[in-house]
């Protein structure tokens, strides 16, 4: 069993969400704040066997993308730079845990 951890944009969240449901995937799904640009994201937990693994990867990878934001940075001492810059944005970032003992009550 292994339990995927797939930090999303808020704007592809819901949708994935959908997709997993369709699936047959349950989800918890968690707000978080990037580190970045510190707006916020979607933490998705999916417990998962093991032989279903490539098939939420392939759901997360299909409806999560990268897009090019603006957006103007804070610098080190908290004050911003007057121009703004093009950065990109979205798609995910996961990781697989080897779980060990998996229980629905």
């Amino acid at each position: 069993m292994k339990m995927v951890f797939a930090v999303v944009q808020d704007q592809d969240a819901n949708h994935l969400v959908e997709n997993l449901l369709e699936a047959d995937f349950r989800a918890t799904k968690l707000a978080s704040t990037g580190g970045f640009l510190r707006e916020g994201n979607t933490t998705l937990m999916i417990g998962v066997d093991d032989e279903r693994l490539d098939e939420v990867l392939e759901i997360i990878r299909d409806k999560c993308h990268t897009r090019k934001q603006l957006v103007t940075p804070m610098t080190a001492v908290n004050t911003f730079i007057p121009r703004p810059i093009e950065v990109s944005v979205g798609g995910a970032t996961i990781f697989v845990l080897n779980i060990e003992q998996f229980e629905h009550i």
